[in-house]
């Protein structure tokens, strides 16, 4: 890995090795399922196949692509494969220009239209509408348009958590929660290889291909990573303030580059949470589909995060009254015991028996050895199964 020189700007960057190439190469090809709903079949898709042909469709629309970067968990695993993190979702970047909500319109029905390409032989077509595609395809759909940030999100669904989620960014404030996930990689060069070089790639003969880091130094977010070591600057201006991605590090044994600064960021974080997620039901929503989305086939990881949380909230939370204090780190030990028992570690979630031995000198014939605590979930009424068009993100 060779890096120019040492002024900020540049310090951003740095070109990936023949290894770290490989390892992006193999992402991209690699085919990924998107999981459809009811009897709608499964659309087998490679992530270099759906960049080139969304890109090819925004150009011929007339929307200009200034360039395509693998995002997030992906792009850190192609940097450094023993992350301790894995990765999940395929982020997907697409710098385009969004001055008006047609060009939001656009690029959603562009990239609806590109899923009758991925259907499988046999499908009759003529019946079926880029509506009923997002029905059952789409998994979530995101817009965003303020004073500062213009993106939106397609996300598509897999049913392992796996996600493939296209993101098109005109503007966005903030690009990163932590060091560890500010790579960015940008896949222009490598894209092009494909289409016009009849020759295989190898270690002499390979594009160049540049990755850069979002949280300002390349080389010390990559020694954060390689070191599991937890930073961040300004957590309050991260939606939910970075608190759930923290726990999420703490439980996967990253640990705070300075626990003193980490205890003010801690406080940060809580604040920023308390928020951006200020009702009891909006919480456990968050919850609920962070752990569904971010721990898929490590359920077993779910309870630790959720007593850290617990720790971290019980720690660093100063902006809330008491009981609304409690009713959160209630909330959250309620989370903990259904997992619990999702995992058969308690028989129930409702009646948890706490054995104890009385002391010696309690001689009540009426003494009962024995306390049922009963955990009364917050009353919340229950999700809609109902899939919006876009969902609010501000």
């Amino acid at each position: 890995m060779s890096c120019g020189d040492t002024s900020d700007q540049s310090r951003r960057f740095c070109v990936l090795s023949w290894d770290q190439v490989q390892r992006l190469d193999s992402i991209l090809g690699e085919a990924v399922p998107i999981h459809g709903r009811g009897n709608f079949p499964t659309l087998s898709v490679q992530p270099r196949q759906i960049v080139q042909v969304v890109r090819t469709r925004l150009e011929e629309r007339g929307v200009c692509v200034k360039d395509v970067r693998l995002n997030g968990s992906a792009a850190s695993h192609v940097l450094h494969q023993d992350t301790g993190l894995g990765y999940k979702d395929l982020d997907l970047i697409f710098g385009v220009s969004l001055k008006d909500d047609q060009a939001f319109r656009l690029v959603k029905d562009v990239v609806l239209d590109c899923l009758f390409d991925f259907l499988p032989a046999g499908v009759s077509k003529e019946r079926i509408s880029s509506l009923t595609l997002k029905e059952a395809y789409v998994q979530k759909l995101v817009k965003v348009c303020n004073d500062t940030d213009r993106w939106s999100l397609i996300s598509l669904s897999n049913n392992t958590g796996k996600n493939v989620e296209l993101k098109f960014v005109d503007s966005l404030r903030r690009q990163f929660e932590f060091s560890v996930d500010s790579f960015q990689i940008c896949l222009d060069s490598l894209l092009l290889f494909d289409r016009c070089s009849e020759t295989p790639m190898s270690e002499s003969f390979h594009p160049t291909v540049i990755g850069e880091s979002v949280y300002g130094d390349f080389m010390e977010a990559m020694e954060h990573l390689c070191q599991r070591t937890i930073a961040t600057r300004s957590p309050e201006e991260i939606r939910g303030g970075g608190l759930l991605k923290y726990c999420h590090l703490l439980v996967r044994g990253f640990r705070p580059s300075s626990e003193a600064d980490m205890k003010v960021m801690q406080r940060y974080m809580c604040s920023r949470f308390f928020i951006d997620f200020s009702d009891i039901g909006e919480q456990q929503r968050k919850l609920e589909a962070y752990l569904q989305n971010h721990f898929a086939g490590m359920e077993h990881k779910r309870y630790e995060c959720l007593m850290t949380l617990h720790h971290v909230v019980n720690e660093s939370t100063v902006c809330l009254m008491g009981h609304e204090r409690r009713q959160t780190l209630s909330l959250i030990s309620m989370l903990a015991l259904k997992v619990l028992a999702e995992q058969n570690a308690i028989p129930t979630v409702t009646n948890v028996t706490c054995y104890y031995q009385p002391a010696p000198y309690v001689q009540d014939i009426n003494f009962s050895n024995y306390y049922i605590a009963h955990v009364q979930p917050p009353q919340i009424s229950p999700c809609s199964n109902s899939y919006q068009t876009w969902l609010p993100c501000s």
